[in-house]
């Protein structure tokens, strides 16, 4: 099952949304595990830290999924 994060803005960068969450403890370690590309958008491997994720948009990390809601 899906984990559903609400944003407040119209998206949030890869990057933030790990740190947000609470899955990395620091903007470097997030920089890298996605540079290692450990993380998925949509069902593809995302090398970008500053990918933009939008409202509907599925981030997979750690083998949990979360979309991306609107408020």
């Amino acid at each position: 099952m899906k984990e559903k994060v609400i944003i407040n803005d119209e998206y949030i960068k890869l990057d933030s949304f790990l740190k947000f969450q609470g899955l990395v403890e620091s903007g470097g370690f997030a920089k890298q595990v996605i540079k290692e590309g450990l993380c998925k958008v949509n069902g593809e491997v995302e090398y970008r830290r500053g990918k933009k994720l939008y409202p509907k948009d599925i981030v997979e990390f750690q083998n949990k999924e979360y979309v991306i809601g609107e408020k």
